[in-house]
């Protein structure tokens, strides 16, 4: 435990971008060679887009880092948040408590708030609005909701209390978690139901992209699947029965270029149309 809490307390700029490229390299081969839907899209394209949004959100935090390092050192100076109160636990077990606090605070919290209030959700349909969902779309996210999502995480280490080798450790285990269970495969049903009940699995996640409610607003969990289970909103759905996209953006000329999708947040509000809108065959089909 020592090595990984040295390791991450002076985790170099170049590992995190390889954790990075590798996760993003690693899925993209898995789906291409074993995908649960076979798009007619051009994927180079489509990851190009994401990979811009991908940019904004590293600009996003690396602009604002210091404040999260301000904030890790000061609750360790002052001995504030949950981790100053368990004492002599091991660090193991110390570890656990803060990586599921701040998954709780810092991604799922956030997600469920994003779903709840207009304005966040403005900017959060950005990534619900993807309709070719891959291990590129986990980091697919407007520049405001990056800075939301910050913000979301600097909350989550003052009330846990997490060092800043934690906070690198957890946004380690995010990133490379995040592109799993985004990417297009699909986990056998007996694997995905005992792995589903700790880790988000593809299964799972698939469905809080589906583009209508209620299945919208399920499955918000970034790592630990025990949110959801927590606070009832998990759900399950058969993945041949999943459509892609938002169905208040459906125009791809709206949801496939970088103005527009930078623009959406800006436009009046459109409320949900029950997914009133016909799929292409074309768009997606099960391999």
């Amino acid at each position: 435990m020592n090595s990984i809490i040295q390791y991450f307390s002076t985790i170099p700029s170049r590992d995190r971008t390889l954790i990075l490229a590798g996760g993003i390299t690693l899925f993209w081969l898995l789906e291409t060679a074993m995908p649960l839907f076979r798009f007619q899209y051009r994927k180079v394209r489509h990851a190009g887009i994401n990979l811009f949004f991908t940019l904004t959100t590293i600009l996003v935090n690396f602009t604002m880092a210091f404040v999260l390092l301000k904030a890790s050192r000061l609750t360790e100076e002052r001995g504030l948040g949950i981790l100053a109160l368990t004492g002599a636990l091991p660090v193991l077990v110390k570890t656990t408590i803060g990586l599921l606090g701040l998954d709780l605070i810092g991604a799922f919290a956030i997600h469920w708030l994003q779903h709840r209030f207009r304005a966040l959700w403005r900017f959060h349909l950005i990534h619900h609005s993807d309709t070719f969902v891959d291990t590129t779309t986990a980091n697919r996210h407007h520049p405001g909701e990056s800075v939301f999502r910050f913000l979301a995480t600097i909350i989550a280490v003052i009330v846990i209390g997490a060092p800043m080798w934690m906070v690198m450790l957890y946004q380690a285990l995010s990133v490379v978690t995040s592109q799993f269970n985004h990417a297009n495969i699909r986990l056998p049903e007996s694997i995905d139901r005992l792995v589903s009940l700790v880790i988000v699995t593809p299964n799972m996640h698939h469905i809080h992209h589906h583009h209508v409610l209620p299945q919208t607003d399920t499955n918000y969990g970034n790592i630990f699947s025990i949110w959801d289970r927590l606070f009832g909103t998990y759900a399950r759905m058969t993945q041949e029965a999943i459509h892609y996209g938002i169905d208040t953006h459906p125009d791809a000329a709206e949801h496939s270029r970088i103005p527009s999708l930078l623009r959406i947040p800006f436009q009046p509000y459109r409320p949900p149309t029950g997914g009133k809108f016909e799929f292409s065959s074309q768009d997606q089909q099960v391999r």
